[in-house]
């Protein structure tokens, strides 16, 4: 008889609705889960745009500053003033006028023994970046690296040029960026054979998130996501459902 009371225990404890602390956690997590990407966002945002402002306000004559006439200083002009900015520079390059200024303005730059190596490789870089070619940062592969048996991720760009390839041993190569984790702005540039890459049928900014995330967010690691939010709101709700639950047992008793 005794037995049979203890089994009946344990069955009622093994169905009983989670506790307080449970519960707690529980909405936490949902709550963390929900407001995490946002705040996170909404930081990086903040961040971006008082940048900007920092840069351009210093060019603004105080008279014409919002915070002169304004008790509170009003964010983001700074960034709708370099927008307007680089949207008209470009409109004039376009023209025969303006690209005749900045081919003299290059010029000049490039009889400047220290600043010409510099603006050089800086015009390079932001043309290959914002350029609409395939030589920007367009295939995601992995190569054995550092060690054998060991994988890591690259971006291909341009193939070498036909002096460079000359010089490297007889096959076909490619160029590849290896950047670190998290900050991807450095990383290692090396020529590899064509032979020992393994190209990926991932896109740049999911390679991108898979280095900034040091291999905690996988590709297709969005739908998992999804689901384990799904969870977390199932799991709050039947936490929901069983406080009241608890609220509805004393009345019934009485």
């Amino acid at each position: 008889m005794t037995d049979h009371n203890n089994d009946n225990t344990r069955t009622i404890a093994a169905k009983s609705p989670p506790g307080v602390i449970s519960r707690i956690r529980t909405y936490f997590l949902t709550g963390l889960v929900v407001a995490g990407p946002v705040a996170v966002t909404l930081w990086l945002v903040w961040w971006f745009v008082t940048w900007v402002d920092g840069l351009v306000r210093p060019f603004m004559p105080v008279a014409y500053r919002p915070e002169s006439y304004l008790p509170v200083q009003i964010p983001g002009l700074g960034l709708i003033i370099a927008f307007v900015a680089l949207t008209l520079l470009g409109f004039l390059t376009a023209n025969l006028i303006g690209r005749k200024l900045v081919d003299f303005g290059e010029s000049i730059l490039s009889r400047m023994p220290v600043v010409r190596p510099i603006y050089r490789t800086a015009k390079q870089i932001f043309q290959t970046l914002f350029s609409k070619s395939e030589s920007s940062f367009r295939r995601v592969a992995v190569i054995e690296f550092p060690s054998p048996g060991m994988w890591s991720l690259v971006f291909l760009t341009q193939s070498p040029t036909e002096d460079i390839a000359s010089r490297l041993p007889a096959t076909e190569y490619v160029s590849a960026f290896m950047p670190c984790t998290p900050n991807p702005t450095t990383g290692f540039f090396f020529y590899v054979p064509k032979a020992a890459v393994i190209e990926l049928d991932i896109t740049v900014e999911q390679a991108m998130t898979v280095i900034m995330s040091a291999g905690i967010v996988q590709p297709g690691a969005e739908a998992q996501a999804h689901g384990s939010q799904a969870r977390l709101a199932a799991l709050a709700e039947t936490a929901r459902v069983a406080q009241a639950a608890r609220k509805v047992e004393p009345t019934a008793a009485k």
